[in-house]
Order: C-alpha cells, then sequence, then structure tokens
C-alpha cells in the first residue's frame, strides 16, 4: 500500500490514520501523528482495554520467537512487524542465536524508515521490506529476503496481529496458505487474532473505528481462528488459547504481575509446526 498522504499527492503529515502507528501508540511509543492520537483516544473510548490488549499481544509475540528458537528456528518472517518496539524479533531470537536471521515486513513506509536505521550495524543477517502481505509471492522472492533466509531450513512465519486485517472476501485462509506452502517441512507459524466472543459489542466497535484507518479490518469467532491452524501442529498445550495464557508446556506465562483476564483482553494466539 502506499503512504499516507497531504491532499495533493505530496507526502506529509498524515491525514490517515495507521494501523502501524495505532500500535506503537497503544505500546506508548512516539512514532505517530496527531491524525493516529485523535482516533486512538476514540477507541479508548468505545474499547478501554485497547491499550492492554495490545501489551498482551506483544509480550506473546516475544513468547513465540522464544519458542520457536528454542526448538532450532534460526530465521524468522515477521509479516506486519510495526513500528520498532520493545523485545524485538532479532532481539529475542538473538538470546538463543547471535546470527539468527531476521526479515521485518510492512506495508507503511515510516515503520521501513525506522527500522533500517535501527538495524543498519546488522543488516547483512537483518533486511527490511516495504509491501503489503496480500503478496507473499513477490515478499519471498524479494533480494531483501532470499539474500539472508534460506529456503531450504525451518522458518518462524510471524503473522502476529494481521490475519484480522483481511475480511472474509480477501481470503485470509487462502492467503496464509500461500505463504505455508512455500515454506520447508519443519517451519512454525505463529497467530494472533482478536476475537468477537468475549466482548461482542467492544468488537463491533473496533472493526467501525479501524474502516477509518488504511487497515480496516474483521474480528472472528473461535471455530474461525481455528481454522488458520487445518493441517498444521498446534503446540499444545497450551493451543489456541487467550494471548495473556500463552505458554508452552508447564511453564509459567511470564510477567504474572501483569496479567490481565480474558475478558480484558479478547484475542487468541496460537503457534503451529509445519508438518513433514
Amino acid at each position: 500500500m502506499s503512504t499516507d498522504t497531504t491532499p495533493g499527492g505530496g507526502h506529509g503529515v498524515p491525514t490517515v490514520a495507521s494501523a502501524a502507528r495505532l500500535y506503537d501508540y497503544y505500546l506508548g511509543g512516539k512514532n505517530n501523528f496527531a491524525v493516529d492520537r485523535d482516533l486512538a483516544r476514540q477507541i479508548e473510548q468505545r474499547v478501554p482495554e485497547i491499550k492492554r490488549m495490545a501489551r498482551v499481544n506483544r509480550q506473546f509475540l516475544g513468547r513465540a520467537v522464544d519458542y520457536m528458537a528454542g526448538h532450532g528456528v534460526d530465521q524468522f518472517l515477521d509479516i506486519g512487524s510495526g513500528l520498532p518496539a520493545e523485545n524485538p524479533v532479532h532481539e529475542v531470537a538473538r538470546r538463543h542465536c547471535p546470527e539468527a536471521r531476521v526479515v521485518y515486513v510492512d506495508h507503511d513506509p515510516v515503520v521501513r524508515v525506522h527500522a533500517e536505521a535501527l538495524l543498519a550495524d546488522r543488516a547483512e543477517i537483518t533486511g527490511v521490506i516495504e509491501a503489503d502481505m496480500r503478496d507473499p509471492e513477490s515478499i519471498l522472492a524479494h533480494q531483501e529476503l532470499t539474500s539472508r533466509i534460506d529456503p531450504n531450513r525451518p522458518v518462524g512465519l510471524l503473522m502476529v496481529a494481521m490475519l484480522h486485517f483481511l475480511p472474509d472476501h480477501e481470503d485470509p485462509y487462502g492467503l496464509l496458505r500461500r505463504y505455508l506452502e512455500r515454506l520447508p517441512a519443519g517451519s512454525y507459524v505463529a497467530i494472533s487474532h482478536v476475537e468477537n466472543e468475549t466482548a461482542p459489542e467492544r468488537a463491533a466497535a473496533l472493526e467501525q473505528l479501524y474502516a477509518a484507518t488504511n487497515s480496516p479490518g474483521q474480528t472472528r469467532s473461535h471455530a474461525e481462528i481455528a481454522r488458520f491452524f487445518d493441517g498444521l501442529e498446534l503446540v499444545d498445550p497450551p493451543g489456541l488459547t487467550h494471548g495473556g495464557d500463552w505458554a508452552p508446556g508447564p511453564t509459567p506465562v511470564p510477567d504474572a504481575a501483569d496479567y490481565m483476564p480474558r475478558e480484558h483482553t479478547w484475542g487468541l494466539a496460537g503457534v503451529a509446526r509445519l508438518p513433514g
């Protein structure tokens, strides 16, 4: 997708809120504009738990990468990476493997600029692609990816808080399969997705408000989200669960002091392995 622009086509102060910059705002970041903050405040009025939801989602991302890296994955593809935030994928992965390779993908050019500056010192093993997630073929053939990721070894695909930005008519299930069918057996995928059964009225409000951004979306039921894992080996325990509860095996969920019940953070999360 193209960047938000001022009237007349010139690049300047955005006039359309960005999902990436809203997420940055929820996490306490500074890389957002007045148009983002104005909409974020409207969202907070209708969905007061939105910042907690973002924080839980970010914590799940870190735990998922930690799990994959602990199971031998040393190359990651982060779709819809968003603006740099605490515990980015490359830092978590490199606690296990100092040379872990990571490629970040986002359609927002502001994300690319910030990420390139942050990652310049390890550019040989960390790449950034400005692209729309709806075009997996181009992403997977991009030089930023092919020069860093070995297609013959397992990859950790991160679809964290992304698939709810694809309405049904865009076939999100088919899109995910287009990524997965190009990854080798033994790869993993992490998915988190806003659900609409715990707080249906607030879920509907979230859909309505995000319609004004560059990434409108669709919340889904537990059964609909579970479909994304069809044919995959879901890591169970914990299976597909509330994001704040996701921790494999008997390991207690980190950040216990910051734990928030599912009625305050209604999103589902899971990690699965490609069989074979």
